[in-house]
């Protein structure tokens, strides 16, 4: 009878759900499910046997090979051909070694063999020496393929992730494909390596397996029976590692997040002040020890596992050794025939082990690496179109025709038919409530989102037929979350204009239309100064003095339609006054600036004011004749006006007494 531990060996692993610890429950109420890919291939491996995976090798590596045929075709050809010759040489070896047995135990002198076996030991010194070198030749040749398929790998991601429509970066399952796909260009490099292996092994198993068979027929199936239980342990561990990992990576992912935490920047304060560290760091040791416990128990299998797989091989291997003993003792095998056998199966049954944890590596990065190629794919279906009608050399208008926008998740409309233009020459406002679709509706202005129904007009070529690049080459933009490059203050400001040459005329006189001059003189390098803590010796700017630089920023963009969105939240209120006049002084006859903010106070000097309200055009019109309307517009205004009439600051609603003396309490 087997036992239940023998037999759980024997068992294909199946995957379960994954235990979770007390400081998961504690934490985040469950187990965490990060998706960066492993659920998508969950089971793959766990239905590999060496069969299926030797069929499905060239289905693997396609991806691959072609990615490694574009990168460098003169090294992949060399890896190729070595690789082939190495092959070759391990059956010369074999027949050599049979040679100088024959020689060596037939008649004569001792010296008369050494004599007869010596032309095979110098064929056998030459043959080693190709190898070598073969084998080196491969090994450089490999080494130059793998960083640039790796690269090559990368910029398809990087190409295709830059190149999508915005609805495709804002869609949570494309989202997703770009998750899982960042793993491709890594395994891509990866299997470059791996690919020779698998493909030396192979060659070497056929070389033995040639040899034995034209030694004796029956020698061949002796070669398997000792080799496949080493495969067989070799996969079993694998499977059951994965099927570990499957179960327990969210909590691995949970332990690195408190890790992350503990050192965070952002969270450093409230990590000192409010003893975060030591909660967190308690949590930390407890996750990980429930960790190292899983390692231990797949440590524990391992080694029965191997010891099990061991004890087959060598059962076979005596069996083996007795058939080559009966084969000589009957006289259907001489003594030089048997010991290049042995030294054939020895060699085949290496081989075979090392082919198995190949072929299962080759297996899982070409899962990875298929991601990729379906992300490539997803990424073309939904890229921006590369051409289109063209624009005038002088935008006039941008107008909306009764356009609407909803988002796939929101049953209402963000925008619901809406009509207005954008002329160039002046300043347009949009304002209204969070949630009213100024955001969305400046996105379809700037030809990021394309409306469901209706038209956006440049001059009468409507936006969906336009050349995208054009349209956003008459674009720049100055949003409250502006990026802030982790480059130099001179990059951060021509980074808007990347197609003209660095013009550091142009970008000093950004700076000082922005207000920014002072600011930039003083930091240590001027310009040159990098502005990111991440990096050594860099230094880091105010949230007012970023906003600064991304007006030079939007300055040195010189666009025909500049978008302003809520610019000056991090400004003092004279820097504000300041920086309001500046974005005004913007619009002259050649550019149009569409200012989208809550200040109520900045938008009095627009030349025409759109009220949004739940993605509709509420009311329109100049301050003066929306304030005497008497409506939405002018009731925002006022309830702003009033919370700062005569410097008074907004109202606060103050708690009962009782209720504030039990809080302190």
């Amino acid at each position: 009878m087997v036992s239940p531990f023998l037999g759980r060996l024997f068992a294909r692993p199946r995957s379960v759900e994954p235990s979770v610890s007390a400081s998961e429950r504690e934490l985040w109420g469950g187990p965490l499910r990060y998706d960066l890919g492993w659920s998508t291939h969950e089971y793959a491996r766990l239905e590999l046997t060496l069969m299926s995976a030797l069929r499905s090798v060239p289905q693997m590596v396609r991806g691959t090979l072609r990615l490694a045929l574009g990168a460098d075709r003169r090294a992949m050809i060399t890896v190729a051909v070595t690789e082939v010759g190495q092959g070759v040489t391990a059956a010369l070896g074999l027949i050599v070694v049979n040679t100088v047995l024959g020689a060596l135990l037939a008649g004569g002198t001792t010296a008369e063999r050494l004599t007869a076996a010596l032309p095979a030991l110098l064929a056998g010194c030459a043959i080693a020496v190709a190898g070598a070198v073969l084998a080196s030749l491969s090994t450089a040749a490999a080494g130059r393929l793998e960083p640039k398929v790796e690269r090559a790998a990368n910029e398809r991601f990087l190409a295709g992730a830059a190149g999508v429509e915005l609805e495709a970066i804002e869609d949570g399952e494309f989202r997703r494909l770009i998750d899982i796909a960042q793993f491709g260009a890594t395994a891509a490099r990866s299997m470059i390596g791996v690919c020779v292996a698998a493909v030396n092994g192979i060659i070497s198993l056929l070389a033995a397996g040639g040899v034995l068979t034209v030694l004796h027929p029956a020698l061949l199936p002796m070669l398997l029976l000792i080799a496949a239980p080493r495969g067989w342990g070799a996969m079993r561990v694998a499977q059951r590692r994965y099927v570990s990992t499957m179960q327990w990576v969210e909590h691995v992912r949970a332990g690195r997040v408190l890790g992350n935490l503990l050192t965070s920047r952002s969270a450093a304060q409230e990590v000192r002040v409010h003893g975060v560290g030591g909660f967190f760091l308690g949590h930390y040791r407890a996750m990980a020890q429930s960790a190292e416990a899983e390692q231990s128990r797949l440590a524990k299998d391992k080694a029965a596992t191997e010891l099990l797989a061991a004890g087959l091989s060598g059962l076979a291997a005596v069996a083996t050794y007795a058939a080559l003993a009966w084969l000589i003792l009957t006289g259907h095998m001489d003594l030089a025939v048997a010991g290049t056998a042995v030294v054939a199966v020895r060699a085949g049954s290496a081989a075979l082990g090392a082919l198995v944890m190949n072929l299962n590596t080759l297996h899982e990065e070409s899962l990875y690496v298929r991601d990729l190629e379906r992300f490539v794919e997803e990424a073309a279906r939904r890229a921006i179109p590369a051409t289109g009608l063209p624009l005038g050399e002088r935008v006039r208008a941008v107008s909306f025709e009764k356009v609407s926008y909803g988002y796939p998740d929101r049953e209402r409309p963000a925008v619901d038919g809406v009509t207005l233009t954008f002329p160039v020459g002046r300043v347009t406002a949009l304002v209204g409530e969070n949630g009213a679709g100024k955001s969305t509706l400046i996105k379809m202005l700037a030809g990021l989102l394309l409306p469901d129904d209706g038209r956006i007009l440049w001059d009468g070529v409507e936006l969906r037929e336009a050349d995208r690049t054009q349209v956003f080459a008459q674009v720049g933009l100055l949003t409250q979350d502006f990026e802030r490059w982790p480059m130099t203050a001179g990059t951060n400001i021509r980074i808007s204009d990347t197609a003209r040459p660095a013009d550091e005329t142009a970008m000093a006189a950004s700076a000082r239309y922005a207000g920014a001059e002072r600011m930039i003189a003083e930091l240590p390098h001027g310009m040159d100064t990098l502005l990111a803590r991440m990096f050594r010796g860099a230094s880091e700017l105010s949230g007012g003095q970023w906003q600064k630089l991304g007006l030079a920023r939007a300055h040195y963009r010189d666009a025909r339609v500049l978008i302003v969105d809520e610019p000056t939240s991090a400004l003092d209120p004279a820097a504000e006054v300041a920086a309001f006049a500046k974005i005004r002084a913007l619009a002259g006859p050649e550019r149009a600036v569409v200012l989208v903010t809550h200040r109520m106070a900045a938008v009095q000097q627009a030349d025409h004011i759109y009220v949004l309200h739940e993605g509709r055009l509420a009311e329109q019109g100049t301050h003066d004749a929306l304030l005497a309307r008497g409506g939405r517009y002018a009731s925002m205004y006022r309830l702003q006006a009033d919370q700062y009439a005569a410097g008074q600051p907004p109202a606060v609603p103050r708690p009962a007494r009782g209720a504030a003396e039990g809080t302190a309490r």
